[in-house]
């Protein structure tokens, strides 16, 4: 029996990059853990995990019983999420889903709770986790509509490793060293080398032109925004780079806004702040906010700007942004 307003928490994927900051971020917020439930793939099931003050052992996904578990964080892949959304909701969890499944469903809400978290509702089961790019884009773009409409965006994603998980990670390492011992890189996360390069394509080609992870920041910027019709054009790169994603963003608006007026704004939005000294990835990593710098004006187009912002993708990006909105779901269990 769980104790008095505490619940049992299931995460899926938990031995997976998001999983491991998803615990961690569960345990940094007090989130009302009363028992925690690791799943993870079959190869996993059975070691065990540290957590919330003791060890648990890693669950695999087969015959995975969603009973009386409270609430539920996927991010195993949107396959996974596909196959077992739907039984625990039937059987009554509250459902964080940080994968592509449902995002573009009509009828799940795609939410940055500091943007449009009233679209958590008591009646919400499901809820799914924006792309960790676009999540960093969004959070900049909210404040910049409250001055002026927003006409056109355009952004380049310099995309961490991180975002391709661990095992893109270990090859970032392997590649480095092998390029110390002057020896030829390992390719197998990606189709070229990674390290000291940039790729400039994430994800299959579209019949659009654009990239998958590209149609991601176009369609999910879109909904949370509720502009259908806003002008996106993005370019994704991954770089070498281990954590932390670096947006370069172009904005025309329908009017005029003094960039200090910008400034102020963004200082005062929740998980935002402006720098006047340019921020990198290497110093938000570990962070939940996400900063912005280099505003000025462009001076090619009328009441348009470019600007500069980084934030960390396991957290903001993904663990921290899905624990707010369980968050907001716990908090509409007493409306």
């Amino acid at each position: 029996m769980s104790a008095p307003g505490r619940r049992p928490v299931a995460v899926i994927g938990a031995t997976g990059m998001v999983g491991q900051a998803m615990t961690q971020v569960l345990e940094e917020r007090g989130f009302p853990v009363a028992e925690y439930v690791p799943v993870a793939t079959e190869g996993s099931s059975g070691r065990k995990i540290d957590a919330f003050g003791r060890s648990w052992v890693i669950r695999g996904t087969a015959g995975l019983d969603f009973g009386g578990i409270g609430y539920c964080f996927f991010t195993a892949g949107a396959a996974v999420s596909r196959e077992l959304i739907p039984s625990a909701v039937a059987k009554g969890c509250r459902v964080v889903d940080n994968t592509t499944a449902f995002r573009m469903d009509a009828g799940v809400p795609l939410v940055v709770p500091e943007i449009n978290g009233r679209r958590v509702t008591p009646d919400t089961p499901l809820v799914s986790c924006p792309n960790c790019t676009t999540i960093n884009l969004v959070m900049t773009l909210a404040p910049i509509a409250q001055l002026a409409s927003l006409k056109r965006v355009v952004v380049t994603a310099f995309q961490s490793v991180s975002g391709a998980g661990r095992k893109a990670l270990d090859e970032l390492d392997h590649q480095i060293e092998a390029d110390c011992k002057n020896q030829a890189p390992r390719t197998q996360t990606f189709d070229k080398p990674i390290a000291f390069n940039c790729i400039p394509q994430i994800g299959e080609i579209t019949p659009s032109g654009y990239s998958a992870e590209e149609e991601k920041i176009i369609e999910e910027t879109r909904k949370i925004l509720e502009m259908p019709s806003l002008d996106v054009v993005p370019t994704s790169v991954r770089v070498p780079i281990r954590v932390g994603h670096a947006l370069s963003v172009n904005v025309e608006l329908a009017g005029a806004v003094e960039l200090d007026d910008l400034k102020a704004l963004w200082n005062r939005s929740d998980g935002l702040t402006y720098s006047d000294e340019p921020p990198t990835p290497l110093e938000v990593a570990g962070g939940d906010t996400v900063v912005v710098g280099r505003l000025r004006r462009d001076g090619t187009r009328p009441h348009a700007f470019s600007y500069w912002a980084v934030g960390d993708n396991l957290r903001k990006g993904a663990a921290t942004n899905s624990v707010q909105i369980a968050e907001l779901l716990l908090a509409c269990e007493s409306v």
